[in-house]
């Protein structure tokens, strides 16, 4: 007959046995969760990396639409460089438009920097040459602009997006995107736009 030691030394071990089991299922069970998150961010990286390359190609099919394509001929053919010529380029419809064109465009593409929706080297490896002129050409008039009108909004996701372009530049002299001083002479003192 089997005495009472013998029932509890096999108990205790099918309970131990339990215990250890259960351990090594929840040690199995967590390396499972780590590996699934892993895998999760993965998904979400990859993701986002697809919806900004999304982003950025809507914005080269933009870049070189027709019509975009045309407001950027009107603006490359401005010349600002005092008020009346800023006076002129608002009553000339054509050129109006064109120039806001160009600018709320490159205002977007600030914004969509500034919220990391967009990555600033792919920006200043497709269009850095343009936005420096844009900046460089129109920077005191808007600077301007914004006192004048009590805007101080005006065109800023522009500034900014000069701004990303420059320090890109100087970070990464290599690509030869932008020369370090491009910008710094764009003051208030620009012309007026009365």
């Amino acid at each position: 007959m089997v005495d009472l030691a013998e029932i509890q030394a096999a108990y205790y071990m099918v309970a131990a046995t339990g215990v250890l089991i259960a351990a090594v299922f929840y040690i199995l069970n967590i390396r499972i969760s780590q590996r699934n998150q892993e895998l999760m961010l993965k998904a979400q990286q990859q993701t986002l990396e697809t919806r900004q390359a999304q982003m950025f190609m809507s914005i080269y099919q933009t870049d070189y639409s027709n019509d975009f394509l045309e407001a950027v001929h009107r603006v490359m053919e401005m010349e600002i460089k005092a008020a009346d010529d800023w006076k002129k380029m608002r009553r000339d419809k054509e050129n109006y438009k064109a120039w806001t064109m160009v600018g709320s465009y490159l205002e977007g593409i600030g914004v969509l920097v500034r919220e990391n929706l967009v990555d600033i080297r792919l920006v200043s490896e497709l269009m850095s040459g343009f936005i420096r002129w844009y900046w460089e050409h129109f920077g005191q008039g808007i600077l301007r602009c914004r006192e004048k009108l009590n805007w101080p909004r005006f065109f800023i996701e522009v500034e900014y997006l000069a701004e990303r372009v420059r320090d890109f530049g100087i970070e990464h002299p290599e690509l030869g995107i932008v020369s370090p001083d491009f910008a710094a002479h764009v003051t208030p003192s620009g012309p007026s736009v009365d």
